[in-house]
């Protein structure tokens, strides 16, 4: 199996000709960026989509619509339900997802799917705004994929690792902001991202011998989305005292795991 890290939490998985896409996102202006996310390999062949959660950084109904094979299931978590402002972070993607005929399918966490020769579990996941997030453990080839999305730290990981792993490679988010927004308030001062000290605990109780840290970089907007300084380096700095080995990959640059354990 091959894998690569895609523009801020995309990632893309490839076997024998067949691909899957987690939280792919080609249009970077939710992100205020004019940066140019590398696309999906194989456009109108992609077996599935699989998305975190309904925020405009993570689920990209167009992108999606491009990648995907005819037929191909789009995985996502259940929908929002409230008041207006607790639609706000997903009601654009929602409507999208209508207006471009994309058809998804709700999973719930401890579900299994499968597609193609990927065998795919949803876990439980928290989201720093409070919308409804999975996590994704993506088995193939022998190999357990994690992608947590844009989660803070939480309890679930026991029980994850113990259901679908332990994993081989876990995508990790690590740029731990601080977010404030109109409809949050009073503003939190806590980090709405996993910290890089976190998430490189979190790939640690997974069991990933190799943890590839995603979320960091394109987006740094004070005083709305102030990301934690220096995440790169304190997350390998971490990894490595627990023995989990820290790669960094440029977007859109193919790796094969062959240093990772088979389980």
């Amino acid at each position: 199996m091959r894998l690569r890290r895609l523009g801020w939490a995309g990632v893309e998985l490839e076997h024998d000709g067949r691909t899957l896409v987690v939280d792919l996102v080609e249009d970077t202006s939710p992100l205020f960026s004019h940066e140019r996310f590398p696309t999906a390999s194989r456009p109108g062949e992609t077996a599935a989509a699989l998305v975190t959660h309904l925020h405009s950084d993570h689920a990209d109904p167009v992108a999606i619509r491009t990648a995907l094979a005819p037929g191909a299931p789009v995985y996502r978590p259940e929908p929002v339900t409230g008041p207006e402002d607790d639609l706000k972070w997903t009601c654009g993607p929602e409507a999208s997802f209508r207006e471009h005929g994309v058809a998804t399918e709700v999973v719930r966490p401890w579900e299994t799917r499968s597609a193609g020769p990927f065998r795919i579990g949803a876990g439980p996941s928290v989201d720093g705004l409070g919308d409804p997030q999975l996590c994704w453990v993506v088995e193939c080839d022998g190999l357990r994929v994690f992608h947590g999305g844009d989660t803070v730290f939480h309890g679930h990981w026991w029980s994850i690792a113990r259901r679908f792993g332990p994993v081989d490679i876990a995508f990790v988010p690590i740029n731990g902001p601080i977010v404030e927004l109109p409809h949050l308030q009073p503003p939190s001062p806590f980090n709405a991202v996993m910290l890089p000290e976190e998430a490189a605990v979190a790939a640690h109780i997974l069991g990933a011998r190799i943890a590839v840290p995603i979320h960091y970089g394109t987006l740094h907007k004070p005083p709305i989305y102030v990301e934690t300084p220096q995440a790169v380096e304190r997350f390998e700095k971490r990894a490595r005292k627990l023995g989990v080995t820290p790669l960094v990959t440029p977007p859109g640059e193919w790796f094969t795991p062959e240093n990772a354990p088979v389980h």
